[in-house]
């Protein structure tokens, strides 16, 4: 089974904001220098996004925004101690399979 066209966009552009260093929801964090130092904590980024991507029956993604978000708050919190990720991760969100 192929991914979808929407699946694949959500990712290519996750993909690419993230790896810039120009995601809009990490504005002020400096993150960039984890791709060599700490790849696991980008890994796990990408983990808990793919995690909480939710297609429809056809295969389009219904909530890519909100699992960027769900991924990325979890890089600020890494990033920055004074961040708590609201709400606590679920389980199935950052199980690497």
């Amino acid at each position: 089974m192929k991914l979808s066209k929407s699946f694949n966009s959500a990712f290519r552009k996750f993909a690419y904001f993230l790896s810039s260093g120009n995601h809009h929801n990490l504005k002020g964090i400096d993150y960039l220098s984890l791709y060599g130092e700490e790849p696991s904590a980008i890994e796990q980024t990408y983990v808990i996004f793919i995690n909480v991507l939710e297609p429809d029956d056809a295969g389009t993604v219904l909530n890519a925004e909100y699992a960027e978000k769900r991924a990325t708050d979890y890089l600020r919190e890494y990033c920055d101690g004074n961040f708590n990720v609201e709400p606590p991760y679920e389980d199935w969100e950052v199980i690497l399979h």
